[in-house]
């Protein structure tokens, strides 16, 4: 079985189709004119690989019928084949199957295309991916690595083939992980790019521009159109064809600082007003362009888990969907309006967590804990910025890490972005107003490719404590990608110790941090 790192030097959309046509010999013909085929521009990824399974996403242009063929060689010696669904303008012509039953423990190799619907004889060029399923329990282990970042095509900084494009994306390729978590912000639905800004320097940064990305997302085409925009970049499809994703969603992919109940004021570029039209509209968006697995008894449902072996599992919160409204933040009962996850989700939470056998349980947040973030005068995440007890928000935070120290559900450990910069940060009940959970670390990396900011107040409630930051001090506001101040992180759960290394790494793929984390016993 060829390594990772060989096999990245070869996978993606920009596989030749000369090389395609000797390599698949069984694949189906390519007849027709250019015209006439399907396209697969978009490329295809993996998503929401949870032991033996995985969703394969991809996209075309017109009616056709999604065909999956995978193999656990790369030289598809011997494939299976798995018919999709019809991609119809109903979906803007997304469409994903759901493999079952695949290897476990082993590097998948897939290939994606679609015949067409009109003429049954014209296929698409194939689009080539991978991703490694996990191992079972019983299985041997071995190492996993999963890469996160958030914040893409934001502020302004759209795709600038001149400068490179989205670099972050393929120097996140090039760090080899299993699984990548997008923690949100995956785009910038409010942000219309211009087609230039001038830099600091004098040099003058020329967006790609399409139609969609020139005003404010209202429809469900506009929303639809800013998630195609992310995939003209070729770092970005690349990426994608080189691993596994798991996806949440924040505040960007409807509009900035959002919740359900809001009403938008007549200052707004917005023709329409309502948050909660203009939520679906957005989420229907997203969840076609992610390829997330739908829960069959709640299907626009976003929080969700994966089992990733023994080693780790994945836990994705969604604080947008069920918060109540931006506030000062200092309500002292628990209740509908200072919960930032609600009850269900909570109470989900607490289930899985506690069934979990997984050694690390990483859960994807798409805001940081402690991180003061304002919304005008009122406060948009869950720090409320008093130091003292918790309040507002903070309250059903406290009753959730009360909750994993009493379970005694150890080697927590939280991933987030939203900030745009990446950073480490310690909780301790001996800094804290707040004593009663078990210490922790959060971890926050981004911007994928956005402007850079930073860095934000920490509130004492849970007893945080930076023990790194990756921009400098006095830096100036919404730096653009070109500063190379782009962020992810990186966590590598060791087979042999079981140890989790935790690292935080800029655009050009240098190592600005590093830690080891060892795992404690329940």
């Amino acid at each position: 079985m060829p390594t990772r790192r060989a096999f990245l030097k070869v996978t993606g959309v920009a596989l030749a189709a000369a090389r395609a046509r000797t390599m698949f010999g069984q694949a189906p013909a390519i007849v027709g004119s250019q015209a006439a085929r399907p396209s697969a521009a978009f490329g295809a990824t993996a998503g929401d690989v949870d032991v033996d399974s995985a969703i394969i996403w991809s996209r075309t242009d017109r009616p056709s019928k999604l065909v999956v063929e995978y193999s656990t060689t790369e030289s598809f010696a011997k494939t299976n084949r798995v018919v999709g669904p019809a991609a119809l303008e109903t979906s803007d012509f997304t469409a994903r199957v759901d493999l079952r039953a695949l290897p476990t423990n082993q590097r998948i190799f897939y290939r994606v295309q679609f015949q067409s619907l009109s003429d049954l004889r014209a296929w698409s060029e194939p689009v080539i991916g991978s991703f490694t399923t996990p191992a079972r329990a019983t299985e041997l282990r071995r190492d996993v690595t999963i890469a996160w970042s958030a914040d893409t095509v934001g502020q302004g900084w759209g795709i600038n083939p001149e400068m490179g494009g989205m670099r972050l994306y393929e120097a996140m390729r090039q760090a080899g992980a299993d699984v990548f978590i997008h923690t949100g912000d995956t785009i910038y639905a409010d942000a219309p790019l211009p087609s230039e800004i001038r830099l600091d320097d004098g040099r003058v940064w020329r967006n790609i521009v399409t139609p969609e990305k020139s005003k404010v997302a209202e429809t469900l085409d506009e929303f639809r159109g800013n998630h195609r925009y992310n995939l003209l970049d070729d770092n970005v499809r690349r990426f994608n064809a080189s691993l596994s994703q798991f996806v949440i969603w924040d505040d960007h992919e409807v509009l900035n600082n959002w919740y359900p109940t809001e009403i938008l004021g007549s200052e707004m570029p917005h023709s329409e007003h309502s948050v909660a039209l203009l939520a679906a509209r957005a989420k229907r968006a997203f969840q076609e362009y992610t390829p997330m697995r739908f829960d069959p008894t709640d299907p626009e449902r976003i929080y969700r888990a994966i089992r990733f072996g023994p080693l780790v599992e994945i836990f994705g919160f969604d604080m947008r969907t069920y918060r109540g409204a931006n506030s000062q933040n200092r309500q002292t009962v628990l209740s509908a309006e200072s919960e930032i996850l609600g009850s269900s989700q909570v109470a989900w939470l607490k289930r899985r967590l506690s069934e979990s056998r997984a050694t690390w349980k990483i859960v994807a947040s798409d805001m940081p804990l402690s991180l003061t973030v304002v919304d005008g005068p009122l406060f948009e995440a869950v720090a409320n910025g008093d130091q003292g007890p918790p309040l507002g928000r903070e309250l059903e935070i406290a009753a959730l890490l009360r909750f994993i120290r009493d379970r005694r559900i150890r080697n927590v450990v939280f991933v987030t972005g939203d900030v745009h910069y990446c950073a480490a940060h310690h909780y301790d009940p001996s800094r804290a107003s707040f004593t009663d959970f078990h210490p922790f670390w959060e971890f926050v990396a981004g911007p994928a490719h956005a402007g850079t900011y930073g860095p934000a107040e920490l509130d004492r409630t849970f007893g945080p404590e930076v023990k790194f930051i990756g921009i400098p001090r006095g830096m100036k506001p919404n730096r653009p990608p070109s500063e190379g101040f782009q962020f992810f992180g990186t966590l590598h759960a060791s087979a042999k110790t079981r140890a989790l290394t935790v690292k935080l790494v800029n655009s050009e793929g240098k190592e600005l941090y590093k830690i080891e984390l060892a795992p404690e016993r329940s």
